[in-house]
């Protein structure tokens, strides 16, 4: 279900009502206990790269900063966290942009379709000016956000049958989840874009209730998804990331040496954790060939003619404005 910007807003204010009970817990001595909520598994690499970021971090500060990360949604659903770090029930996040995006518009600039050719593109966007444009929205919020985004990988279709154009799309049946961008994308290129809870996903691939789907290699595998789907056309038609968010209340109650610190190796971690996922991609694809999915790779030139004739970019130009537009089309070229 779309959580709107006034739904979070309202849940923000009931929670800040409580008042800041889950705030950190400062101990005698002045020891720091934080939690990181995210909704990745413990096998994840975002998992693994923050847990280590938490023990160097507890490390170099003698004990006094001490991060405890819930994997797997344990703390709550994604908009519920964010609610929750917004109020300071919760210290800090790692949260999908598509997700934030219900909150800060912007924080999904980056997942207009096909923009960013690769990874080295992606990386020079999100770490220079464009990035931290977005950046800057997000902390409008009241949220502080790190210097370096998480990856969440390229997206990639895999239906009954091979996908080498837009034509291919016509009329396809194909589930996305609910996200205003995505639905306008496959829209514009004539599928009939079915939004489906991810956990039905496999039933209604199996069952032909939906003929394709689109997400990162990562989740087409943990997901067994190479057993109802034979094909996969790798589109790479978005980009998204992990955002890491934190109570600007939680970071403030940091003496400024360790905050340094906490961000050191949060930061840290987000760049170990892009090579993993970028590596894990390339493992993946073969993993799942053995396993007898066909891949093919679409020249995305055709696809972004489609958009443009379609006006997606002129409708989301106009949706985040010309300010957000000049500073995409200066990352990643004119779209208009």
């Amino acid at each position: 279900m779309e959580i709107t910007r006034r739904k979070f807003i309202q849940t923000t204010a009931a929670l800040g009502a409580i008042g800041f009970a889950g705030a950190p817990a400062i101990a005698q001595g002045g020891t720091f206990n934080y939690k990181v909520g995210t909704n990745v598994q413990a096998s994840h690499s975002i998992y693994i790269r923050l847990t280590e970021a938490s023990e160097a971090i507890k490390k170099e500060t003698g004990g006094k900063v001490n991060i405890r990360i819930f994997p797997n949604s344990q703390l709550g659903s994604d908009t519920d966290m964010v609610s929750q770090v917004r109020s300071g029930a919760l210290d800090m996040l790692t949260t999908p942009g598509v997700v934030l995006a219900n909150l800060v518009p912007m924080a999904s600039l980056n997942s207009v379709g096909f923009i960013f050719p690769d990874y080295p593109s992606v990386w020079k966007a999100m770490d220079g000016n464009f990035g931290n444009y977005m950046r800057s929205h997000i902390a409008k919020t009241g949220l502080v956000v790190t210097d370096k985004i998480f990856d969440n990988g390229f997206r990639h279709i895999t239906a009954q049958k091979p996908v080498n154009s837009p034509a291919d799309l016509a009329g396809m049946k194909i589930r996305v989840p609910v996200s205003p961008l995505l639905l306008s994308l496959f829209k514009s290129l004539g599928a009939s874009p079915t939004p489906i809870n991810f956990n039905e996903l496999y039933s209604a691939l199996q069952t032909k209730v939906v003929e394709g789907q689109e997400n990162p290699l990562t989740l087409i595998a943990n997901s067994k998804l190479y057993e109802v789907q034979q094909n996969c056309a790798m589109t790479g038609h978005t980009w998204d990331g992990y955002w890491m968010v934190a109570n600007k209340r939680s970071m403030d109650a940091l003496p400024a040496p360790m905050r340094a610190i906490v961000n050191k190796h949060m930061n840290a971690a987000a760049m170990v954790q892009r090579a993993d996922s970028e590596k894990l991609a390339v493992s993946l694809q073969a993993d799942l060939g053995a396993k007898g999915m066909v891949f093919n790779r679409p020249d995305p030139a055709p696809f972004r003619k489609a958009l443009q004739q379609a006006r997606f970019y002129d409708e989301w130009k106009a949706k985040f404005g010309n300010e957000a537009w000049a500073q995409l089309e200066a990352a990643v070229g004119k779209l208009v």
